[in-house]
């Protein structure tokens, strides 16, 4: 009997990853077969890295994770998830602050596709204050006291840029 890969989509901007993304990623590999990181372009949110350098970043930090790989997206995510045959979308929350808008995304994405479920996963409770919007208003005033919360390569990166 063959058995059917189980793909599960995780979007976002990550704008920067964070160590709270990486933990959700794990989760998700628990439950999946395959997880496909899809970054988003998202330009409205005028994010603080490209879309190229977004991928590597994460990229370089899933690089002992075989199942999941990380892939740019434009367009509707339940339509990405169409194109890679996943059969869910993994969203993280962090607080119940996090549930309002994720349960109307999630609503919208099951209108526009009922055959793609969504799942929320909580990241470990040492992350569940990190966001990537609070990072970036950290690191304006201090790399010492981000640099706990994301990763080594976009530490260095943003301290290449200037960007503290």
């Amino acid at each position: 009997m063959k058995t059917v890969e189980r793909t599960a989509i995780y979007p976002g901007t990550f704008d920067p990853v964070t160590y709270g993304h990486l933990d959700v990623l794990n989760r998700a590999l628990n439950m999946f077969d395959r997880v496909i990181v899809a970054v988003a372009a998202n330009p409205q949110k005028r994010p603080l890295f490209d879309l190229e350098t977004r991928v590597r970043l994460i990229s370089e930090n899933i690089g002992d994770l075989t199942r999941a790989t990380v892939l740019p997206f434009d367009g509707l995510t339940v339509d990405f998830a169409k194109a890679h045959n996943a059969a869910a979308l993994i969203r993280g929350l962090r607080a119940v602050s996090d549930f309002d808008f994720e349960f109307q995304l999630a609503q919208m994405n099951r209108h526009l596709d009922a055959n793609v479920e969504t799942i929320f996963l909580m990241p470990s409770p040492k992350y569940f204050y990190i966001s990537s919007t609070l990072i970036r208003q950290v690191a304006d005033y201090s790399a010492e006291r981000v640099k706990n919360f994301i990763p080594q390569n976009v530490v260095d990166l943003m301290r290449d840029r200037g960007m503290f």
